[in-house]
């Protein structure tokens, strides 16, 4: 057995960017893989490689949900699936100027919150094809899916209709 009573941790060149010295804030480059489980909300993505939109509905209150729940928000009881429409209104709208890592390329984005009849809750998605100054609320949307899903909630977004 060898024993180094000098051995040293090898040292780099590069340093850390510190922000703040009170508290101390510093950045640091984090990469992982992440093996994720979507669980019940597995039919939400998996619809979006068919062109379709899920929601749920509560099978005592018939309250519509446009992003899927396993129970009712207001009675409790479980929901079912509930097939959205692919054309609706935007609700309300805004401009993203910063984004997280995956998005920050693509600022600015309009994020939009649709309206579908027959729906009692909005769904938020991407709008593109229409600059700020022209999304309007009550503008007449329509889905469009990625030809190569993602399984991310990015692969459906929304663009303008004819009017």
């Amino acid at each position: 057995m060898t024993i180094d009573y000098d051995a040293k941790m090898p040292e780099t060149e590069d340093g850390t960017i510190v922000y703040n010295t009170d508290p101390l804030i510093v950045k640091s480059h984090y990469e992982i893989d992440y093996i994720h489980s979507y669980g019940q909300d597995s039919e939400f993505f998996r619809a979006l490689g068919k062109k379709k939109i899920m929601g749920s509905k509560c099978k005592k209150c018939s309250y519509v949900y446009a992003t899927p729940r396993g129970h009712c928000m207001f009675c409790g009881e479980e929901t079912e699936w509930y097939q959205l429409p692919n054309e609706g209104k935007i609700h309300t709208f805004t401009t993203c100027y910063f984004g997280g890592q995956e998005f920050l390329s693509q600022t600015p984005f309009n994020i939009i919150l649709v309206e579908f009849p027959g729906v009692d809750s909005l769904f938020m998605t991407r709008l593109i094809g229409a600059d700020q100054e022209d999304i309007k609320v009550g503008m007449k949307v329509r889905a469009r899916f990625r030809r190569n899903l993602k399984f991310n909630p990015t692969d459906v977004y929304f663009v303008p209709m004819r009017e």
